[in-house]
């Protein structure tokens, strides 16, 4: 299995390199999101280590839209042209109206800035996207659509059922992670979304299950093992489909 979107590059991840060398036993990769300017030297350094094994994206979440500052966002621009070679993808970058509420329209105009210039950034290197569009799924969709993207689109965890049809129709994927075991609601989405279109993410060290101190990328086979039994599928199928996606997506140099 492949964990196709965590964030090895935070705090929780106090024993960092014990995680992943268990994951190595277990997993055909892993892919980290860096999400901050903050932590660009620490993904480089951890594909660096683990080359082969630890592959990255590089985006700047819009959560943080209110914490970075023009050069910041340069800087990291210029870092993924730098190393455009080493990243496998443009990502996470959207909207998030759960972090920035509504009466905050401002910054909500100043994310959709940083998301359209992001997504020129991609076309420019010809690189996917990787999508977050917590409660925003609407706005986001509308730009992506506007700005006529012809790369490969992932919606990271997505959520907004009533919208499925216009991913499916615009041939976009979406990621699946722990959470399914407790939503009814994406469990349907899974149900409704061709598997070939699929791939396992676990957003870890978020979603920790029970007895666990944090969540760790091994957490894709709660994911796996549900959308196994929604679509009465076996585990290998799914494993096996799903893998082939994220390597086909981000075109890993795996088999």
């Amino acid at each position: 299995m492949i964990d196709c979107h965590c964030h090895l590059e935070q705090k929780e991840f106090s024993d960092r390199d014990k995680i992943i060398k268990q994951c190595k036993q277990q997993l055909k990769a892993i892919i980290t999101c860096c999400a901050h300017p903050d932590d660009l030297d620490l993904t480089f350094n951890l594909i660096k280590k683990y080359q082969g094994f630890v592959f990255c994206t590089i985006g700047i979440h819009p959560e943080f839209i209110k914490d970075i500052n023009k050069k910041q966002i340069q800087e990291t621009i210029e870092a993924i042209k730098k190393n455009k070679q080493n990243i496998l993808s443009i990502g996470e970058i959207g909207l998030d109206y759960w972090w920035i509420k509504e009466q905050e329209q401002e910054w909500r105009e100043k994310q959709k800035i940083l998301f359209r210039r992001l997504i020129k950034l991609a076309k420019e290197l010809n690189k996917p996207l990787v999508i977050h569009s917590r409660n925003a799924s609407e706005d986001t969709i509308k730009i992506l659509e506007k700005e006529n993207i012809q790369q490969k689109v992932l919606m990271h965890l997505f959520q907004d059922r009533k919208l499925l049809n216009r991913v499916i129709n615009n041939n976009w994927f979406i990621s699946i992670g722990p959470g399914i075991k407790k939503s009814k609601n994406i469990r349907k989405i899974a149900r409704d979304m061709p598997l070939k279109n699929i791939m396992l993410e676990t957003d870890s060290p978020w979603f920790a299950q029970p007895g666990q101190t944090i969540g760790t990328p091994l957490n894709v086979n709660i994911a796996a093992e549900k959308i196994a039994e929604i679509k009465k599928l076996s585990l290998e199928q799914i494993e096996k489909q799903t893998d082939l996606n994220a390597i086909k997506f981000f075109n890993l140099p795996i088999k």
